[in-house]
């Protein structure tokens, strides 16, 4: 009995072992240095937008209002087949609007690969190609932080995607600080060491050479799959926190679960597709950016892992209480991992300096391990058609 717990002990700490690395190098960042500074890259801003008549005057007139000489940044909103006044905001807010009306609307990653060949075949002349969303409101330094990582010779770089609305309700509080504790470990931390961050499909920003050569791809994740795409061409994608970009949460469960329901079996059907080939890949390179997407493509999610901990601590608690027969240093052992994998997102709010209410908010913490966990079991049991369904955004 001892011998296969620590088996399934052993089982669970090696992939708890992943998280742990990039929770320990994610410690430290540096701003970079801007001041003084004079601006070399011209910019093509890229917004695909579906009936957002509601926010896109606002995210528009964030954007004209860039620390950033103007005539180094193009905005182009991509008005999606809209019924809405989606494209008439936007012109009156000052971008260029680029109206599809044609073919099968499909998402957003359809939209954005028909706005870069409209774009790229202009013959303007754009170093780079910033993707955000509809409802992005962005810090006024966005752009003169990318041109001194650009300038640094990255080829891609994820701005820090952030909450706007955590006092809207408990799920995007919720969602708020998930999203502190995920920007520092599996961004920063990875980043740190010389891995690539997540593709997060807003406030990043390209090469332009890198979309004329990938595409921007479609799927239910494309985001997701152009990160492993890049991975096998030798792309990273650094991470820079001091560049930020604030969107919108979901507001309910149900919006929220539709949302995670897609990402899910996009990143199934993702990994399935490449998990073998950045394998190999690996194998023949042995480059370390490979080996981080074929473990993130392997290893559990945190949430997946502290569920099966506890409950494996709990069920051999329950067990000597009847019936003594594991060791204490078994049921230790269960004990410390179980208790790091807890207090896991709560050191990634200490090493961010995160109010105490994202403290309050990650109570819920419990909650959305367990839906999580269920709703991954019922997407991967469930081999139906999973659709592009459109978050609804209100302004905030």
């Amino acid at each position: 009995m001892n011998l296969i717990s620590l088996f399934l002990f052993i089982c669970v700490l090696l992939p708890s072992v992943y998280w742990f690395v990039l929770a320990l190098a994610a410690r430290s960042s540096q701003k970079p240095e801007i001041e003084g500074r004079e601006p070399r890259n011209r910019f093509a801003i890229v917004i695909p937008a579906h009936n957002e008549e509601n926010v896109i005057n606002v995210t528009v007139s964030t954007l004209l209002n860039q620390n950033y000489p103007r005539l180094l940044y193009d905005i182009f909103v991509v008005a999606d087949f809209c019924s809405d006044q989606t494209a008439r905001e936007a012109r009156r807010a000052g971008a260029t609007v680029l109206e599809r009306n044609d073919g099968e609307r499909s998402g957003k990653g359809a939209a954005l690969s028909w706005a870069f060949n409209q774009i790229f075949s202009t013959g303007e002349d754009y170093d780079a190609v910033v993707i955000f969303d509809a409802d992005t409101k962005v810090d006024a330094d966005f752009l003169l932080i990318m041109d001194v990582r650009l300038s640094q010779d990255e080829l891609v770089i994820q701005g820090r995607h952030a909450v706007s609305n955590p006092n809207t309700g408990w799920l995007p509080a919720l969602t708020w600080a998930m999203f502190i504790i995920d920007n520092r470990f599996q961004n920063l931390g990875r980043s740190n060491l010389g891995w690539s961050a997540k593709h997060m499909g807003d406030s990043i920003c390209f090469r332009a050479e890198i979309l004329r050569k990938l595409g921007w791809g479609e799927g239910l994740t494309e985001d997701y799959l152009l990160r492993q795409r890049l991975l096998l061409v030798g792309v990273r994608i650094a991470y820079e926190p001091y560049a930020i970009g604030f969107g919108e949460a979901a507001l309910s469960w149900r919006q929220a679960q539709s949302q995670r329901a897609r990402w899910l079996r996009g990143v199934q059907e993702a990994n399935q597709q490449l998990k073998t080939q950045l394998f190999l890949t690996f194998l023949k390179k042995r480059d370390g950016l490979l080996l981080d997407g074929w473990l993130q493509a392997l290893v559990p999610s945190y949430s997946t892992l502290a569920l099966i901990s506890i409950f494996l601590l709990l069920m051999q608690v329950i067990v000597n209480l009847v019936q003594p027969v594991f060791l204490p240093f078994v049921l230790l052992c269960w004990g410390v991992l179980a208790g790091l994998l807890i207090l896991y997102p709560v050191l990634g709010l200490i090493w961010e300096g995160a109010p105490l209410k994202a403290y309050i908010a990650i109570l819920l913490g419990p909650v959305f391990i367990f839906w999580r966990s269920w709703l991954a079991l019922r997407v991967r049991l469930h081999k139906g058609r999973i659709t592009w369904v459109r978050t609804e955004h209100h302004g905030s």
